[in-house]
């Protein structure tokens, strides 16, 4: 297996990592109420869109690992832009400093994703 898929595979975890601890963060800092995101109340059609959002970098750990370029390389560079959009819009809309840092470190890691799968030759 090249470097570089491990390299990747590592970068999902982390960045998946990165989600789950500012989730357990916003729970221990009162910033989350069961059952609602921003005050309204959530069915279960929101909680499975959710679900599905969060497994994707777990999904793009098991494509890194067991797929080759160029399935692997076009799939990280998409999907890490994708996330990288997706947090740059929500990010206003966290308010906890260290939720901001930590959207800061996703974007560092989709950044670094998008190149790395780049330079993937």
């Amino acid at each position: 297996m090249p470097d570089i898929q491990i390299k990747l595979a590592g970068l999902w975890v982390a960045l998946m990592l990165t989600y789950l601890l500012g989730d357990v963060l916003r729970i221990f800092a009162g910033d989350f109420k069961a059952g609602e995101i921003g005050g309204k109340a959530i069915g279960q059609e929101m909680w499975l869109g959710i679900a599905v959002l969060m497994v994707i970098p777990i999904v793009m750990l098991l494509v890194t690992l067991f797929t080759g370029n160029p399935i692997n390389r076009w799939a990280s560079i998409l999907v890490a832009i994708f996330f990288f959009l997706f947090n740059v819009v929500g990010l206003p809309t966290y308010p906890g400093l260290y939720d901001k840092f930590l959207i800061a470190v996703s974007l560092g890691i989709n950044v670094l994703t998008v190149w790395l799968a780049w330079q993937w030759a």
